[in-house]
């Protein structure tokens, strides 16, 4: 059986990628969870990953780090993690890698926060055009492919990379249109998105750096996390 690395389910949207991928398609894993060290320099796993980072799937002797590769890796000893049709399937691998490589102001000013609601001090250009970007994206899968999900009628890698985003809409109350909220809504409801979303909650732990983050982009509303521990 497979184990998986992953850190905070609160704030770690790469290991969020894989996690719900595996879950959503059965493929049986063991999960490690690893706390983010305060004191932090980028490497703070690194006594079992090669980056010092996470997600790590290990399968037996051999560890693969990346989400991305993980689901290369996964794609290659099981079926649905990518559309089998090869227009789907290169659409959705297209799709998937510019999540993994772009969005950069929406990943930098709308850090995953699962168990918080913030109000944005405002939405720059640069987000702005972001989620622009997004709900093109969104709308060419779902109409291309006839959804519901981005590359047809089954949950594949691509929207697994997307599920992080949809933490982000719900926690910051993004601006989009009626077919990107319902997308990411139907993403949010899925059982393994639900099942994650719990255990964020339930975690007694914080990491200040993440949490300093919210300060710098807006406030928070609301916070539904168990209180944290002395």
């Amino acid at each position: 059986m497979y184990t998986l690395h992953i850190a905070n389910k609160n704030y770690s949207s790469w290991s969020l990628r894989p996690w719900v991928l595996l879950k959503e398609l059965g493929i049986p894993f063991h999960e490690e969870l690893h706390r983010f060290l305060p004191d932090r320099d980028g490497r703070s796993f690194s006594n079992f990953s090669p980056t010092g980072k996470v997600p790590l799937l290990v399968d037996g002797d051999i560890r693969v780090w990346d989400s991305l590769a993980i689901a290369e890796y996964a794609a290659e000893h099981h079926e649905g993690v990518w559309p089998a049709a090869p227009a789907a399937r290169a659409w959705a691998r297209s799709a998937a890698a510019e999540m993994h490589s772009g969005f950069m102001s929406l990943r930098n000013i709308c850090g995953m926060n699962v168990g918080v609601r913030v109000k944005l001090h405002e939405i720059s250009p640069k987000l702005h055009a972001d989620l622009a970007r997004l709900e093109e994206l969104w709308a060419d899968g779902l109409a291309r492919f006839g959804g519901p999900f981005l590359a047809g009628d089954s949950f594949t890698a691509v929207d697994a990379f997307f599920c992080p985003v949809a933490f982000r809409i719900q926690t910051y109350g993004l601006p989009l249109g009626e077919k990107a909220r319902a997308y990411a809504f139907r993403l949010l409801t899925l059982d393994s998105m639900i099942d994650w979303y719990k255990a964020a909650l339930r975690e007694d732990f914080r990491d200040r750096p993440h949490d300093a983050e919210l300060a710098t982009s807006g406030t928070i509303t609301e916070d539904l996390r168990a209180p944290e521990k002395a």
